[in-house]
């Protein structure tokens, strides 16, 4: 299987180069700043009728993952509207109090995606023991897996990154993100060698500088995201 590149889309203008360049899919999200939450309804609906594939990260609020009932029914009522949107796939994720992926809520996550792809999300990288969890999200029947190999970026969870894949032996895909970059993106491609990458090759922006609202934003910088995809294809 070639490896497939994911950008990770916070924007109306990261739907539109990710198409341009013809990007494999994207994941979609909000608030790219706090590492990600789920995107609006009418971005989501943007992004399908624009015609790339759709993969909907599904994150409540920022932080940690373990969740409330409350915050898990938010959670499934979010999965369930993807499914009818007709979305491609959802990015999900859940720990237990223990700090191991919880069954039980993913499992009930993986019931309401049924018909999209699923990938569990970097919740998988404040679990400990990798081999175990890569277990559990098998016999669960999780499609795809993004990780920075248990380490704050890919840098340093190299080695953990390259032990996955091995480990995984294709059960799972095994996607790296996570503080990829022009510096380290042609080595995860040729020494790890992942299912797929994921980045967002963004940069700091002020937006609305002259507002009294003005924001530093995480802005996509097509030229930055154009040598990405250059250095692994």
């Amino acid at each position: 299987m070639l490896m497939k590149l994911e950008l990770c889309a916070a924007s109306i203008e990261a739907i539109k180069i990710a198409k341009e360049l013809n990007f494999d899919r994207i994941e979609l999200c909000q608030n790219l700043e706090q590492g990600g939450i789920t995107p609006s309804l009418g971005l989501i609906d943007y992004a399908l009728a624009y015609g790339v594939e759709t993969h909907v990260l599904i994150r409540p609020r920022v932080g940690g993952f373990i969740y409330n009932c409350d915050e898990i029914e938010i959670i499934i009522r979010d999965i369930l509207v993807c499914s009818e949107l007709g979305v491609h796939g959802v990015v999900i994720g859940a720990l237990d109090e223990f700090g191991e992926i919880h069954k039980g809520v993913v499992t009930l996550m993986l019931e309401k995606a049924k018909g999209m792809e699923v990938t569990f999300h970097r919740a998988f990288d404040d679990t400990v023991n990798y081999k175990r969890s890569i277990d559990i999200l098998i016999e669960l029947g999780v499609k795809r897996l993004l990780s920075s190999g248990l380490g704050s970026n890919v840098e340093l969870g190299m080695n953990n990154l390259k032990g996955m894949v091995d480990y995984a032996e294709g059960r799972i895909e095994i996607m790296t993100g996570g503080g990829v970059n022009l510096s380290n993106i042609s080595k995860i491609a040729k020494e790890v060698k992942p299912d797929a990458i994921h980045f967002s090759g963004t940069q700091k922006f002020v937006l609305d500088k002259n507002s009294m609202f003005s924001e530093t934003i995480l802005k996509l910088n097509k030229e930055k995201v154009k040598k990405l995809q250059k250095a692994v294809i």
